[in-house]
């Protein structure tokens, strides 16, 4: 992101109002948008050059081309790093990305080894978006992240297989409400071991914190700036860390309930429809308009339910923090995506 360029005046950060819900889920559409992902290096560098030259004072005021320089660099640039992520793991390749595995997982009638299959391609994927997200100042070994994929793995595979063997013993069910069920099993898996991965993948920042910086007023930033300082980190916070995975791992959850839920229901009654019984090869495609069109809203819905650049009262982190405090007795910290 921004915050890893050189010099020292910082970017408005968003043309929305962050402070709103859906002022952040502007912004979440914007930064997921996947049409950066064909930026070229070429024109990725001329968006750092633009960025720099605001931060350096040489650009006086934001401009069209200057928001789009913004938008490419927030979208592919990790904010502690300054290092491109990997584009699968980006969040604008986040729909793609997930589309084909999860229209794996929700294929009806699917088999055992077809189950094991698709969640461990899901748990990897997970693992791999986790830790390329991830707040970095706080750097995971690979001991630890191997330890946490198996983990989720396990947890994964687990709740599909049990659940699958548990839904046709249900005997009290009528038959369509065993194939709801059966088709929600994805979800039940998916939304607890997304969960869990993440705070597998990220238990080191609660073990160690990661860092939290003062918030600043206008005028106080102003003064930085022109002074040519950065912002600098007031230590690490493991309680900062612990809200920060927490409502990342909500925020994975609220984003699977509806792509999860909605394409097998709706696919379910579809099914039902001379339409489909007569094309049965459509199913197939069907499912994967479904799954495609509820990402592409769900995400922006989601990532917007927490602010990347979380605030928070020192009062409610460690005592080290409580008289460092800036304005409104609040710190900040990257609660990563």
């Amino acid at each position: 992101m921004t915050s890893s360029l050189p010099g020292s005046r910082d970017l408005p950060a968003s043309q929305y109002d962050l402070s709103t819900y859906w002022g952040r889920v502007a912004h979440a559409a914007n930064l997921s948008d996947p049409r950066t992902l064909f930026t070229s290096s070429a024109g990725l560098e001329h968006a750092k050059e633009l960025v720099s030259s605001y931060k350096q004072g040489c650009i006086q005021s934001m401009t069209p081309e200057l928001w789009q320089a913004k938008k490419i660099i927030d979208s592919t640039l990790h904010p502690d790093t300054g290092k491109p992520v990997f584009l699968p793991f980006r969040m604008s390749c986040f729909v793609i990305s997930n589309l084909v595995v999860t229209a794996g997982m929700l294929t009806p009638n699917l088999s055992t080894a077809g189950t094991l299959g698709w969640q461990i391609t899901n748990q990897s994927l997970n693992v791999a978006i986790n830790s390329a997200n991830a707040n970095k100042s706080t750097p995971l070994s690979t001991s630890t992240m191997v330890q946490s994929y198996f983990l989720a793995v396990g947890a994964s595979c687990g709740v599909a297989l049990g659940l699958n063997s548990l839904v046709p013993r249900l005997k009290g069910l009528s038959a369509g409400s065993r194939v709801i069920l059966t088709r929600l099993v994805p979800f039940a898996a998916v939304a607890s071991a997304g969960a869990l991965n993440v705070f597998l993948m990220r238990g080191e920042e609660i073990r160690k914190g990661i860092d939290v910086f003062p918030t600043e007023t206008e005028e106080e930033k102003q003064k930085r700036e022109s002074s040519g300082l950065e912002l600098q980190s007031l230590g690490k916070s493991k309680k900062a860390a612990t809200l920060a995975v927490g409502e990342t791992a909500i925020s994975r959850v609220l984003n699977a309930t509806p792509i999860m839920v909605l394409p097998p229901l709706i696919l379910v009654r579809l099914q039902k429809t001379d339409w489909l019984k007569q094309r049965p090869r459509m199913v197939t495609p069907v499912n994967l308009g479904l799954i495609l069109g509820t990402s592409i809203f769900a995400l922006p819905l989601a990532l917007a339910a927490f602010p990347q650049r979380q605030a928070v009262r020192a009062d409610k982190l460690e005592k080290e923090f409580h008289d460092r405090a800036g304005k409104d007795g609040c710190v900040e910290f990257n609660r990563g995506i």
